[in-house]
C-alpha cells in the first residue's frame, strides 16, 4: 500500500506547480499538504485490512473456485472437473469467482441553503468529495462525482489513478450554491443512469422542503453501500438573531419578518436537534453510516472520523 501512494506524486506535484493559483480556492497549497497528509495516515488506518478491489458475488471466468453447477451443452469444456467426473460419473463445470474493482459514486449537494456559513458548507463540501476522490483515487478505485440540488446537474466520469485529482479540483471549482434541494428527484436519477452498483457517500446538508428520506430510500433500496456526510453550521443550531428581523428562506426565497424572542430561539433550537435526531433514527432505521460533521471541524480531521469509524474509501 506505501508503494501504492508513492507512485505518481512526483508527476502529481509537478503538474500542481503549473497551475495558476485562484483566488479564495478551496484546493490551494495548504489544503494540498493536509491531503498528502490524509494519504500516509489513511494507509495506517487500512493497514492489514482487504485491498481495494472488492471480491463480487458474480461468477464468471475468473481465477477463485467458487461452486460446481451441471454442465449444459455449449460449456467450455476447460472448466469441466474430470477428476468428479471419475468418481461420481457426473459432469460439473467449475464457477470462478470475479474480482470487480469498486466503484465510489461521491454525491455533492450545491443547492442554496450550502451557501451558509464561514467557511460555507459548499466550500467544505467540495474539500471533503476531493479528499475522498483522492483516497479512492489513491487506491486504485474508480472514481466519480456527482453535483446536484433540483436534479443531477453536472457528473465527472469514473476515473482511477491519483493524477486524476486535477480533474476533480476542476469540475469542483466552479460549482455554486443555487436552487432548491430535491434529494428524492437527484437520487432516482442517479440510480437510473447507474446501474453498476458500488459505494455512494452523500455529502449534504439535508435540507429538503420534501423531506430527505425519500432520497436516501432510493440510494439504499437501489443497493448502493450508502454513507452520508451530514454537514452542520453551529450557527444554524444556535442563531443569534436576537430582536426583529427579516427572515428568508435561501431555497424558496419566501420572507418573513420576526421578533426573535428567547422563548423563540430556544423553540428553534429545540426544533433543530429534533431534526437531527429525526436524521439519526432515520439512518439508523435503514442502516445507513450517519456522519454529523461540523464545518469547524478542519476537512483532514473530518475525513479521518470518517475512517477510522468504518468508511469505505479504501
Amino acid at each position: 500500500m506505501i508503494d501504492l501512494f508513492r507512485r505518481g506524486s512526483a508527476k502529481a506535484s509537478a503538474a500542481q506547480a503549473k497551475r495558476t493559483p485562484v483566488p479564495d480556492d478551496p484546493f490551494d497549497g495548504q489544503y494540498w499538504s493536509k491531503l498528502e497528509y490524509l494519504a500516509i495516515v489513511s494507509r495506517k488506518v487500512f493497514s492489514g485490512r482487504a485491498r481495494a478491489e472488492r471480491r463480487s458475488k458474480k461468477t464468471g471466468s475468473g481465477i477463485e473456485f467458487a461452486d460446481y453447477r451441471h454442465y449444459c451443452s455449449g460449456d467450455d469444456f476447460r472448466h469441466l472437473d474430470w477428476n468428479v467426473y471419475g468418481r461420481l460419473g457426473r459432469l460439473l463445470t467449475r464457477l470462478y469467482q470475479e474480482e470487480e474493482d469498486l466503484i465510489i459514486h461521491i454525491l455533492l449537494d450545491r443547492s442554496a441553503s450550502m451557501a451558509f456559513g464561514e467557511p460555507s458548507k459548499l466550500v467544505y463540501g467540495k474539500q471533503l468529495a476531493a479528499a475522498m476522490a483522492y483516497l479512492g483515487l489513491g487506491h486504485l478505485d474508480r472514481v466519480s462525482l456527482f453535483v446536484f440540488g433540483e436534479a443531477i446537474e453536472a457528473r465527472l466520469p469514473p476515473a482511477r489513478g491519483k493524477h486524476h485529482i486535477f480533474e476533480v479540483f476542476d469540475f469542483l471549482r466552479p460549482v455554486t450554491a443555487a436552487g432548491r434541494t430535491d434529494l428524492a428527484g437527484a437520487a432516482r436519477s442517479f440510480v437510473a443512469r447507474n446501474k453498476r452498483r458500488g459505494v455512494v457517500i452523500l455529502i449534504s446538508d439535508l435540507y429538503d422542503h420534501a423531506g430527505f428520506e425519500a432520497g436516501l430510500r432510493q440510494l439504499r433500496y437501489g443497493k448502493y453501500e450508502t454513507y452520508v456526510l451530514h454537514l452542520l453550521d453551529e450557527n444554524e443550531a444556535r442563531p443569534r438573531l436576537p430582536g426583529e428581523a427579516w427572515l428568508v428562506d435561501a431555497e424558496t426565497g419566501e420572507g418573513r419578518e420576526v421578533v426573535l424572542s428567547p422563548g423563540l430561539l430556544e423553540r428553534y433550537t429545540e426544533a433543530h436537534a429534533a431534526y437531527l435526531g429525526r436524521v439519526q433514527a432515520f439512518c439508523r432505521q435503514l442502516q445507513i453510516p450517519l456522519f454529523s460533521l461540523s464545518t469547524r471541524i478542519a476537512f483532514d480531521d473530518a475525513v479521518l472520523r470518517f475512517l477510522r469509524r468504518g468508511g469505505m474509501v479504501g
